[in-house]
């Protein structure tokens, strides 16, 4: 069993990292070491993301997928939830959350799950369940928070207030620097915070 955690952060102005010292603490705890990280700053609600599909290929069954909370994990739509939740199926993968408590019996490998397969099935049950309403919850927030901006911009264009997000240009050019210098799409995204295809797009711009 290895675990692979997997931090994600929206924009680039927040740490993806920031979540690793606490799941590092987590899984300390329950006698358990993490095997590899993967890191992404891409927002949750597309399907198709770099880090968490390189987590999907290394991963062999029975491996474990920890996040901090389902919605480092998705705040994806029903159908494309559906299509993430069967590759994970598919791989034999196990989820493990800090905000779902059932899911951390996967951590322990004397729990009393193990041996009864009615009270595994029970758990596995309310474990699936509670993922489930997490995964909805996170979708719900995020499309919540998308109306009260869109209606905050309305009122900001209505009053002759909305001036948009200025891009960050320094941060922009420190890209085109080290591409320049001959470094890889990888070790740009390393040194400025940003993903290979953030960066792609500022290369291209």
């Amino acid at each position: 069993m290895f675990i692979r955690a997997y931090l994600r952060a929206s924009t680039d102005e927040q740490n993806a990292d920031r979540a690793k010292t606490t799941l590092e603490q987590f899984i300390s705890e329950h006698g358990q070491r993490i095997a590899s990280y993967y890191t992404e700053n891409i927002s949750g609600t597309q399907l198709d993301r770099p880090e968490l599909n390189r987590l999907l290929t290394d991963t062999q069954a029975n491996d474990i997928l920890l996040v901090e909370q389902i919605d480092r994990l998705t705040r994806l739509n029903d159908h494309d939830w559906k299509q993430l939740k069967r590759m994970i199926e598919k791989k034999g993968i196990r989820i493990v959350s800090m905000d779902v408590p059932t899911s951390w019996q996967a951590l322990d490998n004397n729990a009393l799950t193990h041996n009864d397969p009615i009270i595994k099935a029970v758990l596995d049950a309310i474990n699936n369940m509670l993922i489930e309403l997490m995964a909805a919850m996170a979708r719900k927030d995020y499309e919540t928070r998308r109306e009260r901006q869109r209606q905050g911009i309305e009122t900001a264009k209505a009053n002759g207030k909305y001036k948009g997000k200025k891009p960050d240009t320094e941060r922009h050019q420190k890209v085109k620097s080290y591409r320049e210098k001959g470094l890889s799409l990888r070790e740009i995204a390393e040194a400025t915070g940003y993903s290979r295809s953030q960066v792609c797009r500022i290369l291209a711009g």
